[in-house]
């Protein structure tokens, strides 16, 4: 299993579902794959600096760290693909956590 951090912007315009509901629909798609999720940092609704086309000027954007087996995100991306409610996904490979607290105790040297 690797650790990835999801960033979605959930397309919530014209529909009657809150964001929490779609959230929950991602955060089930994630644990059906064999995924699990460890934190879910939602991040508000914001608009696009530049709205293509007409139709999408504003998402809501989730961040979601997660670990699941490399060989099943791609099949995991083709359903956020093909979901509606998710207007973009994007996925990096998340630092492992103890790295993070690691880094953080290092003190930093000032002039």
């Amino acid at each position: 299993m690797k650790r990835y951090e999801g960033l979605f912007i959930l397309d919530t315009a014209g529909k009657e579902e809150t964001a929490k509901d779609i959230i929950d629909k991602v955060s089930n798609e994630i644990t059906a794959a064999g995924g699990r999720i460890e934190t879910v940092q939602k991040m508000d609704k914001k608009q696009f600096a530049r709205a293509r086309f007409k139709k999408h000027t504003a998402g809501f954007y989730v961040n979601i760290i997660f670990e699941i087996d490399p060989q099943k995100l791609p099949a995991l991306k083709s359903r956020f693909a093909l979901n509606s409610e998710v207007f973009r996904a994007m996925f990096t490979v998340a630092p492992e956590a103890n790295a993070l607290a690691a880094a953080a105790s290092i003190p930093v040297a000032t002039r």
